[in-house]
């Protein structure tokens, strides 16, 4: 959950990222390119969200 509103924008900024890179690869109308495009964003959302947490806290 975002501490503040700087926390929050950075995460509306990470969706609006993943949103227009998916954008780009649909503008072909290739149906099997967006959908290689989703598994790889799948799994950057995957790395960051099943991250450990760091060793030292803030």
């Amino acid at each position: 959950m975002p501490n503040n509103e700087k926390e929050y924008n950075g995460y509306l900024l990470d969706q609006l990222e993943l949103v227009e890179r998916l954008e780009l690869v649909a503008e072909d109308n290739d149906i099997e390119a967006v959908k290689k495009q989703l598994a790889i964003e799948r799994k950057f959302i995957e790395r960051k969200l099943y991250q450990k947490p760091p060793l030292k806290s803030e």
